[in-house]
């Protein structure tokens, strides 16, 4: 980092829909026991969209949260990023620049991209990257809307595991030379020998033009063997995120010896108290999402926020945000938390 602006988080910002579906909800869809779903899929409740929470509404909302956080006007904004679902209000169709409309950013560009439920941590290093590479750009609004909950049949048994994700936005706001919450370096890991294990078979380019029965299966599915796709992946993704994490911290010039909270995303509770058992972690140094299952690429900002409130994370913590999406990828970022001293000096 010698030489380069440092690149800081300004402000965060969330939108959790006013709509929950319980874990006795789930039961009665699914058939899976109501304590099965609470303590081991570690699902007691989980927000779902209203009438009027469309994919960039609820970015939209967190976008306006995180830039009051930040104390900085939408037309300050370089850049927008939308680093939200694929599953947006239509097809083909940029999330990004209605954000940037309706928030007023006139000023802004905008793209969108998505590394699944990577897509923070993505989102975050791109931006980082493109601040530090142009003089121009100052401020960059990361923007995310999750509704995947849309593409979830409760009565496929294969994809049962799927059953904790909900809705939500979630948005960064990132300033060069802010000297508090400063970015430190990320790590990828990707395995494409998953890409086709868990899709929505129908509505792309592989299965044109939609039939009229295609209504029915407009959601994920596992099209091969179930049980060998989650014997493949437990054998591989723990691996991953073990080593996305160690790897970010390591070029940050930290190790895991250095973490103070693990901003994570939701998985099963055995899953979530092993990782925390690996890297050494009391529970209090991170938070279980339980009340609010799997928010996709926005888990690692509802965790800061939760952490934040809870007074988990004070200055001088050293964060590191991680996840890993369908496809698959996985993903980590360290984060210095607080005040930057020896920047202000």
């Amino acid at each position: 980092m010698n030489g380069f602006p440092k690149i800081g988080i300004a402000g965060i910002g969330l939108y959790i829909p006013e709509k929950f579906t319980t874990a006795r909800d789930l039961s009665v869809a699914t058939g899976i026991p109501e304590d099965v779903i609470a303590n081991k899929f570690g699902v007691k409740q989980k927000p779902v969209p209203g009438p009027d929470d469309t994919t960039s509404r609820m970015g939209v909302m967190a976008a306006l949260e995180a830039l009051n956080d930040a104390k900085v006007d939408p037309m300050d904004v370089d850049l927008l990023i939308w680093n939200g679902a694929q599953h947006k209000d239509y097809p083909c169709w940029l999330a990004g620049l209605k954000v940037a409309d309706v928030i007023g950013a006139r000023r802004a560009w905008s793209f969108d991209m998505e590394a699944m439920c990577g897509s923070m941590m993505a989102g975050i290093d791109i931006a980082k990257s493109m601040m530090i590479a142009h003089e121009d750009l100052n401020t960059v609004l990361l923007v995310s809307g999750y509704r995947n909950v849309d593409l979830i049949d409760l009565k496929k048994p294969a994809t049962s595991f799927m059953l904790d994700l909900g809705a939500s936005g979630a948005a960064v706001v990132l300033k060069k030379n802010h000297h508090s919450n400063i970015v430190l370096a990320s790590a990828f890991k990707g395995d494409g020998s998953f890409s086709e294990d868990c899709v929505v078979p129908v509505g792309g380019s592989k299965s044109w033009p939609i039939k009229p029965e295609d209504i029915s299966r407009f959601s994920f599915d596992v099209p091969g063997d179930a049980a060998d796709f989650k014997k493949r992946l437990g054998e591989t993704t723990m691996v991953n995120f073990y080593g996305v994490i160690r790897e970010s911290l390591e070029k940050s010039g930290y190790s895991q010896r250095d973490i103070d909270y693990l901003a994570i995303l939701h998985f099963k509770k055995s899953a979530h108290f092993g990782v925390l058992e690996e890297l050494g972690l009391r529970e209090d140094q991170s938070t279980y999402l339980d009340e609010y299952g799997h928010l996709g690429q926005n888990d690692q900002i509802l965790s800061i926020k939760l952490g934040l409130k809870e007074g988990k994370i004070k200055d001088g913590d050293l964060i590191v945000m991680v996840g890993a999406g369908l496809g698959f990828v996985w993903a980590a970022t360290t984060v210095k938390w607080g005040r930057d001293m020896e920047a202000e000096r």
